[in-house]
């Protein structure tokens, strides 16, 4: 499964599968516990794929980012949670995407960034090329 499948629902823990689509949204199931919930149009959905992080140049598709923790963890969880102070997630993140834009990237960014590849991870979604390539 790619990233195109993978959405992140603004007020919901966690990220979610996309099941399919109905007339008025879509059901989504829960990476964390596997309930399955139905989205309305009216809730703001984010696609894993079309998530980019600022750089000082460009923006960086997500995928990237965690091609780049995947190749600093070998494939592993990170070395570096979640929960762990500011500063320690600037320097993490550092080490992953050096030229990331420190005034438009915040600590929360990081974080959901780490929480998110750790639950993919987890879950055995680890195929974070992009499908446009493959095609």
């Amino acid at each position: 499964m790619t990233l195109d499948k993978i959405l992140s629902i603004s007020g919901k823990p966690g990220l979610y599968k996309l099941v399919t689509q109905t007339r008025t949204g879509f059901v989504g199931e829960s990476l964390l516990d596997g309930k399955r919930i139905t989205v309305g149009l009216r809730n703001n959905v984010s696609v894993l794929s079309e998530i980019a992080i600022y750089t000082l140049e460009e923006e960086v598709p997500l995928r990237e980012v965690f091609l780049n923790i995947q190749v600093k963890e070998k494939g592993g969880e990170t070395s570096v949670s979640h929960k762990e102070d500011k500063l320690k997630l600037e320097e993490y993140f550092f080490e992953v995407l050096p030229n990331y834009d420190e005034d438009r990237v915040y600590a929360s960014d990081i974080k959901k960034i780490i929480r998110w590849y750790n639950l993919l991870r987890e879950k055995g979604i680890t195929d974070f090329s992009d499908s446009n390539e493959e095609e």
